[in-house]
């Protein structure tokens, strides 16, 4: 079984994200990351390129 890659931004973690088949699928944390749960990228790094561009540098996470 594949090793999750766990996907921070800014150094708070955002989400997780599983390889399923050819693709690799992001499970959100928090908040705002959740707009991206479920989504499938080509590679991890894509999904974390998704997630900083959710929260630019300089704004903290929003409490829930």
């Amino acid at each position: 079984m594949p090793e999750p890659f766990v996907v921070e931004i800014w150094g708070k973690p955002a989400g997780v994200v599983l390889k399923e088949g050819n693709a690799f699928r992001f499970h959100a944390f928090a908040r705002p990351f959740f707009e991206l749960d479920g989504h499938q990228f080509n590679t991890p790094g894509q999904a974390r390129l998704a997630a900083a561009k959710l929260q630019p540098p300089g704004e903290s996470a929003r409490a829930e």
